[in-house]
């Protein structure tokens, strides 16, 4: 008969099944990817805020994608990292602790849906509205947009991680590399009907929301493009728009990945690896893809490199 132990304040994290000759290795990879991550992020960002020509709303969106790669890798990786090099028996986190990791990982996986959105609105308006666009785009706009992006995730998840923490606790087995919430509301004995109906409708939700407003979007650039016979903007278009296109499908790919290996427990390691690739994968690719595609970053960067080179040259 298994042993119960109700709302006990101490968590049990399986984490990775690692191999032994395979943990330094996958820890290196794991550790070298946060290190860029964070650096990457951070450096574009502070690159947008130093730079007044890049103070567009195109790249001053972006940032919220940039935040949201720092949020969720900070809380989520460390943690993980600490972890392989511990024995299954000493990978312990209080529930509190689980409960903010839970809802920062579900945060970020949010927030890149709602962020990728707004930023697709922009492109649509850019380039089917070309000569109304800083009268749409003005800094309240994007305050609205901004706030609209990171509130919609706030409140979906709140009340998600809201519907888990209510539920009473009689086991600590958390089966996942990192806390998140199905693992959090299996360690209830209670009924957990309406959290997996909750959950599946906010996936459904957001999913069909985010394609379905990239579909309209695109669409109807698409079609403004085939009409229109202005080589400049259908090459505008191009540009912006395979950015942000390949950073979505990136994301989309991930996403879907880690839900479809959900429904096969045989491959339980490939989900949790999968798992963590979401957050390392695009949060590694999304600097270098709009750094390499931004002309004024591209810029920026070669001035700078520029001072460097020459005050190196002097000293």
């Amino acid at each position: 008969m298994e042993n119960y132990t109700f709302n006990s304040p101490t968590l049990q994290l399986e984490g990775l099944n690692v191999s032994k000759e395979y943990v330094y290795p996958l820890f290196l990879f794991l550790f070298s990817s946060f290190l860029f991550i964070m650096v990457g992020n951070v450096g574009i960002a502070v690159l947008i805020f130093m730079d007044k020509n890049l103070h567009q709303p195109m790249y001053l969106l972006f940032c919220n994608l940039s935040v949201n790669d720092l949020l969720g890798n900070s809380i989520m990786v460390p943690r993980l990292l600490v972890d392989m090099l511990r024995p299954p028996s000493e990978r312990l986190i209080n529930y509190y602790e689980c409960v903010v990791q839970a809802f920062t990982t579900h945060m970020f996986g949010t927030n890149v849906h709602t962020v990728l959105m707004i930023m697709a609105f922009d492109r649509y308006v850019a380039i089917c509205n070309p000569l109304r666009y800083s009268a749409i785009m003005t800094n309240n706009m994007l305050m609205k947009l901004t706030v609209s992006a990171w509130g919609v995730g706030l409140l979906l998840v709140g009340i998600l991680l809201g519907l888990t923490i209510r539920l009473d606790r009689c086991r600590i087995q958390i089966g996942s590399p990192y806390c998140d919430n199905a693992s959090l509301f299996k360690l209830s004995c209670e009924s957990v009907f309406i959290n997996n109906i909750y959950g599946l409708t906010f996936t459904v939700v957001l999913f069909t929301s985010s394609i379905g407003s990239m579909v309209l979007t695109y669409t109807k650039i698409t079609v403004v493009c085939l009409t229109s016979k202005n080589k400049s903007l259908n090459s505008k278009a191009l540009k912006t728009c395979s950015t942000h296109l390949v950073v979505y499908l990136i994301m989309l790919f991930s996403g879907m990945s880690l839900i479809a290996l959900h429904r096969f427990p045989q491959y339980s390691d490939y989900r949790k690896l999968c798992s963590i690739l979401f957050y390392i994968i695009p949060s590694s690719l999304n600097p270098i893809i709009y750094g390499v595609q931004s002309k004024e970053i591209r810029k920026f960067l070669s001035k700078y490199f520029c001072k460097f080179m020459k005050t190196n040259k002097v000293n």
